[in-house]
């Protein structure tokens, strides 16, 4: 039986004692019903009855999910439609002010995360509620599954040395959890005088992966095309941390990874040696379009999952950095700042949520 999400169930789930607030919905492209209606529509069609829709928001990529990388900011503007203002939070802000806030009662939140720390629309929900607590407005979470299954966790709880717009709080790498219990787990952790409703799905296991839930797959962001992108992403996401490319300006970003320095056969050799559990390292070589070594011959390999089940990702994606150091050592280099707002701190460290030698024994 498909995953009815509570979007497809708006009008009976809506709490009664936020019937006729004013409220403002933070939402990006993947926020659509299971018959890829998008939410701002459903939320129009209940405009004055349910609520009244005052303004949206949203995340990194933007509302429309327009933009590509890392850092890339979007203004605020006007909804040509209705009129209403869309506020950015990966721009001049990452957490609404005071003033976005004026007036609202409710903030609705349904953003689809993709499982792993890094994913920085679970930080703007956390700062979205720590905005709503300190202004008195309610949030309201839409949940939605957590793609890579709500069973499996991997890799370090974050250290609260290396907080960051890629960790704010402490939870492991992957989380193993949807979004609605993130929220549960901020306001009981962190924000307990914040007004949280959350509306649950129907029939969600929390062994399924995306594939299992009956429910159309949208990219959540420009680099996440897949489901088979979202499983590996909680390792190779470790590879921004370098001078690797992660796949960016291909069509199988995080997947194909690589350096024009790589030598590809001695590293897919080395890598299928270790027989990590669940991947099998094919020699592979391409030219990224855009990004890290854009229009340069890269050697490299790529990632066939080949047993989600016993697949680790964060596992892999630390040995595939440790085989390249050591395989290239003269080439291989930590990035430097800044990433992701953070203007100090390597951001290995902030991927990894600690010291790097707690990983790399450097």
């Amino acid at each position: 039986m498909p995953v009815e999400l509570p979007l497809d169930h708006l009008d009976e789930l809506w709490p009664n004692k936020f019937r006729g607030a004013r409220i403002g919905a933070l939402l990006h492209p993947a926020s659509v019903s299971s018959s890829l209606e998008h939410a701002s529509r459903i939320l129009e069609r209940y405009n004055d009855d349910l609520f009244r829709l005052a303004a949206f928001f949203g995340p990194q990529h933007g509302f429309l999910g327009q933009t590509q990388d890392n850092m890339v900011e979007w203004k605020s503007y006007e909804h040509p439609r209705l009129r209403i203002p869309v506020y950015s939070l990966y721009g001049e802000n990452r957490e609404p002010t005071a003033e976005m806030l004026q007036g609202l009662d409710v903030l609705l939140v349904d953003l689809q995360d993709i499982g792993a720390r890094y994913y920085t629309f679970i930080w703007t929900l956390y700062l979205c509620m720590r905005a709503c607590e300190q202004s008195g407005v309610a949030v309201v979470v839409l949940d939605r599954p957590n793609p890579i299954n709500g069973v499996i966790t991997e890799g370090p709880v974050l250290n609260a040395e290396c907080k960051s717009f890629v960790g704010m709080h402490p939870i492991p790498v992957r989380h193993g959890k949807t979004i609605g219990e993130l929220a549960q787990q901020f306001r009981d952790e962190a924000f307990p005088k914040c007004e949280l409703s959350i509306l649950t799905m129907k029939t969600w296991k929390r062994q399924m992966w995306f594939d299992q839930t009956g429910l159309p797959w949208v990219m959540p962001s420009p680099n996440m095309a897949t489901l088979d992108t979202a499983t590996v992403y909680p390792g190779m996401c470790l590879l921004e941390g370098t001078n690797i490319s992660e796949g960016r300006g291909t069509t199988r970003p995080f997947e194909i990874f690589g350096a024009p320095f790589v030598n590809a056969e001695k590293l897919c050799g080395e890598l299928n040696a270790l027989n990590l559990p669940g991947v099998f390292f094919r020699e592979n070589y391409f030219q990224p379009t855009f990004h890290k070594f854009a229009g340069e011959l890269c050697g490299g390999a790529q990632l066939h999952v080949i047993d989600r089940e016993t697949f680790q990702p964060f596992l892999t994606g630390v040995e595939i950095i440790k085989r390249i150091r050591k395989i290239h050592a003269e080439h291989f280099q930590w990035r430097q700042p800044p990433y992701e707002y953070e203007w100090k701190q390597l951001p290995i460290e902030i991927l990894i949520g600690g010291p790097i030698e707690s990983i790399f024994g450097d």
